[in-house]
């Protein structure tokens, strides 16, 4: 079985503010560097940095080398990345002094992914292996439906969520990472009890796994609900926190980690992140993950359970 990580692969540009820049409103950055990023790069660099081998898929420009070599050096495969006459995709990202971002994305070569491209790259996968997708990416729809032909396990984190819902088919989805403002647009509605149960009647052969920030995290599949709580760590950059967690969680799925235990790995992989700069820089490895000893906040962990047990009930 082989992991295949089809997605974008940006330059950040971080600004460190005092408070986020308000429309017509000019603002000095404090501080100011430049990442390696973008929802693809930042979800295989957490697989391989879990311990599982990834292959990375997708498109940069002439400019995106270093994107590259910084894929290799973190154990990446990146002999499916396609080197465009566009330029490659970058994010401006500003970061407030509570670790809380704004995010501008040019998708740059990540939206020149073309139909060709994406048959030339599952020619080299099978039935089984697993292909992990985000949205920041062209041709997500075509995407989706050739890796379910090819009966590849799919875990899709759509983020950006379209304007148009309607153009991806949600319903060949394995495994689905949302968080809850994600879900409420999913599902039309607010509370998590409805969310789960919108989305489980829309999908119930999908695993919803529904990131709920300070409040933990809550995975439903037609038979289990699972929860877990945060740790509480000093919040310097919440960038990269979600990819931390979408890579931890597919890399034990990739080695036959219960989910529970698969929960409890991500969602401290992503609290060591967000007490680190950056996106890509901030994730962890296995190694720390388990050498850390850290302890969810239970009430929290209480609140998730109640929430989530009402949509069983």
């Amino acid at each position: 079985m082989k992991i295949l990580n089809f997605g974008s692969l940006n330059f950040d540009h971080v600004y460190q503010v005092d408070k986020m820049v308000q429309e017509g409103e000019t603002v000095s950055a404090d501080r100011y560097c430049r990442h390696f990023g973008g929802k693809g790069l930042n979800q295989s660099i957490a697989i391989a940095r879990a311990g599982a081998q990834v292959y990375q898929a997708g498109a940069i420009g002439q400019d995106g080398r270093d994107l590259v070599d910084y894929l290799k050096s973190c154990g990446v495969d990146t002999g499916y990345i396609s080197i465009l006459e566009e330029a490659s995709g970058h994010a401006l990202i500003q970061v407030d002094n509570q670790g809380q971002n704004g995010i501008i994305v040019f998708s740059g070569a990540n939206g020149l992914i073309s139909e060709d491209m994406i048959d030339r790259v599952l020619e080299h996968f099978s039935p089984g292996d697993y292909i992990t997708l985000q949205n920041e990416t062209s041709n997500i729809p075509v995407l989706l439906r050739k890796a379910y032909e090819k009966e590849m396990v799919i875990f899709f984190n759509p983020s950006p969520i379209p304007e148009d819902l309607k153009q991806i088919p949600f319903e060949l989805v394995d495994y689905l990472f949302i968080n809850k403002s994600e879900g409420a647009t999913l599902s039309g509605e607010k509370d998590l009890d409805k969310i789960l149960a919108v989305l489980m009647n829309k999908y119930p052969n999908c695993s919803i796994i529904l990131t709920l920030g300070s409040r933990g995290v809550c995975y439903v599949d037609k038979e289990n609900i699972y929860t877990h709580g945060i740790y509480d760590m000093p919040v310097v950059d919440t960038t990269g926190a979600g990819d931390t967690f979408c890579g931890f969680f597919i890399a034990c799925m990739s080695r036959g980690v219960p989910i529970p235990k698969a929960l409890e790995t991500a969602s401290k992989a992503s609290s060591i992140c967000i007490s680190r700069e950056g996106a890509a820089p901030s994730i962890p490895t296995i190694q720390e993950v388990e050498s850390w000893d850290l302890i969810p906040v239970k009430n929290r962990v209480e609140t998730v359970r109640r929430l989530a047990k009402a949509e069983n009930e």
